[in-house]
């Protein structure tokens, strides 16, 4: 009796551990939380004792690849297994996810058919989004404050924005802030002050997964123009300045002179216009002067009685005695008048002739001006 108590045990006892569930194989180690870039691969591994039946790989709730001892179960192409085994015997499962999206981001179970025990792993895909700053060249002002924009459009999670400046500057800083109406975009501002050309990089980094994203542009500084215009005063030889100099004062010269030239000139011309008028008017005065004295004349004539027109006509017919060589010698000094004379009286008007007589007789000598 004793002996039939003990195999029924012994039965009881392997029914009960068959009936067990997990008993025989478990999990040893399941799989460990990931991050990945969106489009890359991510890769879950699942320890399990010898003797399982099934592995069940679940993501989001929703089984995507079944493991059995022989051969995968694959239902989708994106979720693929391999297989291992360690020194002690354990079994490696791997499930691969290939072309992570976004969308993919959730809870990944590794579970045993016929076992509650199960190994969880969080998946999170991150997406490296666009990154750019507006102009590929930017042109400054030495010396001048100026600001340069870089914006991160689509990524998740935002980025850390950091800039490379390889440009000389005297000050820099920058910061960085969400884009109005972009719950994925951000913007980060540099402000310089730049003192020579260069290169400006804006860095996006993502640090969960060793990822960034770097974009450049070039810095071309340039000279104010007061600058340009010292520094090109500056940069003239000393025969060039000499020689500039020269020339302002000739210049100089030259026009004091043209305004001495004309003021003489204008002088002179009214001058000129005062002397013809005082002309004009000396010759009227004279003018009237010697009509004044032919007229006196005439009178003086016409009272001289004494003479008579038959008296003039006998004079006239009447010849002339032979001059005596003394006589002329006598009369060439008196013939010849002063020199003063001639210019004090001048001749009177063409319309009235003068004749004069000289006789020499013991008779009156009488002149006559015939009108």
């Amino acid at each position: 009796m004793e002996g039939g108590w003990k195999e029924v045990l012994a039965v009881l006892v392997v029914l009960a551990g068959l009936a067990a569930p997990g008993s025989g194989y478990q999990i040893i180690e399941g799989p460990h939380n990931a991050t990945v870039l969106e489009g890359s691969e991510a890769r879950f591994n699942c320890t399990v004792s010898p003797g399982w039946k099934l592995i069940m790989w679940a993501l989001q709730g929703t089984v995507v690849l079944s493991v059995t001892p022989r051969e995968p179960i694959i239902t989708n192409d994106r979720f693929t297994s391999e297989s291992y085994e360690d020194v002690d015997g354990n079994f490696i499962s791997e499930m691969i996810i290939h072309n992570a999206q976004l969308s993919d981001s959730g809870w990944v179970k590794c579970s045993l058919q016929n076992s509650d025990r199960e190994g969880l792993a969080f998946l999170a895909v991150q997406v490296m989004g666009a990154l750019y700053i507006p102009n590929d060249s930017i042109v400054v002002t030495e010396d001048e404050p100026c600001t340069v924009t870089c914006r991160a459009l689509g990524w998740s999670p935002l980025p850390n924005i950091s800039w490379e400046v390889a440009v000389p500057v005297s000050q820099s800083s920058y910061y960085s802030f969400l884009e109005p109406g972009e719950p994925r975009s951000t913007v980060s501002v540099l402000a310089l002050t730049p003192q020579g050309n260069g290169t400006l990089t804006c860095v996006a980094n993502l640090r969960s997964v060793q990822a960034h994203k770097a974009v450049a542009v070039n810095l071309t500084v340039v000279q104010s123009p007061s600058d340009n215009t010292e520094k090109s005063g500056a940069s003239l030889p000393t025969w060039a300045i000499a020689l500039l100099a020269v020339l302002c004062v000739s210049v100089f010269i030259l026009i004091v002179v043209l305004i001495i030239v004309f003021c003489c000139c204008c002088s002179s011309r009214r001058k000129k216009k005062e002397s013809v008028y005082q002309i004009k008017i000396r010759n009227s005065e004279k003018d009237n002067t010697k009509k004044g004295t032919s007229e006196t004349k005439l009178k003086n004539e016409n009272e001289n009685y004494a003479f008579s027109s038959d008296e003039l006509r006998t004079t006239q017919m009447a010849p002339l005695p032979p001059k005596s060589k003394e006589a002329s010698a006598q009369r060439q000094p008196s013939s010849s008048p002063p020199p003063q004379e001639p210019r004090k009286q001048q001749p009177g008007p063409a319309s009235r002739p003068q004749v004069s007589f000289n006789i020499a007789s013991p008779q009156k000598v009488r002149s006559a001006t015939l009108v």
